[in-house]
This record gives structure tokens, sequence and C-alpha cells, in this order.
């Protein structure tokens, strides 16, 4: 039985030269980002810095049980921690696994780029043999 070859067109997993990031490590990261709320509350965090619950949810119309588990949601997917100041939890953006993300997101960017180079000189291939 022979293996089939790759096809042209379709990125290969690893693409060019290095290890790729894990998908794994950034699908969590992009559905704790499908979330409007979720999006501005660290869009806040990366402005404002750390950020009591209260102070989060004051002026969005959203109830602070709401923000708190919209925070735990982020938490989970490791984009937010918190600690304790005295009855309060202050939340602060964690940019290590938006890292991750970026990352994730530059690979197949790269990808992608090249199987639009691949696809190019496939067509101007096809064209040049068509021609009289």
């Amino acid at each position: 039985m022979s293996r089939s070859r790759p096809h042209p067109l379709i990125p290969s997993p690893a693409g060019r030269g290095g290890t790729a990031p894990k998908e794994r490590d950034a699908v969590p990261v992009f559905a704790a980002l499908s979330d409007a709320t979720r999006l501005r509350l660290l869009r806040r965090l990366s402005t404002e810095g750390p950020l009591s619950i209260t102070r989060l949810s004051h002026g969005t119309g959203v109830t602070r049980q709401a923000i708190t588990r919209h925070l735990y949601a982020l938490g989970s997917a490791g984009l937010v921690r918190h600690r304790k100041q005295g009855r309060e939890q202050i939340w602060d953006l964690d940019a290590k696994r938006l890292e991750i993300a970026r990352r994730y997101l530059d690979h197949v960017a790269v990808q992608w780029d090249a199987a639009a180079e691949r696809l190019k000189a496939f067509v101007e291939t096809q064209e040049e043999t068509a021609e009289p």
C-alpha cells in the first residue's frame, strides 16, 4: 500500500520549520474570548490594570454575579487571575495565555500564506501549459 502525498494546497500540521503551537492549548483561550462581555472585561483589565468585581461591573448593566461567572470562565482559560484584598477579589490580566493564542494564530497565518503561494504557483503553471 503506498502512502499518499499531502495535497500541495493544504498546509501541513507543522507548517514550515519548527514545532506547531499546541492547538489544545489555544482552544480554551479562543472559547473564552468568544463572548463579548468577556472581551470587554479583558480590555478593561488590560487598560486599567487590576480591578475588583465591583469596579468591573460598574456601568456595564451586568450584575456582579454575571461578571463573576465571566471572570471565572476567563480564569479557567488562564487569561485572568485573582487575589483577595480585604473582602474583595481583585482581578488582573494574565497575558501569557494570550501569547499562546497569538503564536497559534501566527502559525496558522504562516500555513495559509504558504498555501496561497502554492495555489498561485499552481494556477500560473496551469496558465502556462494552457497557452498555445
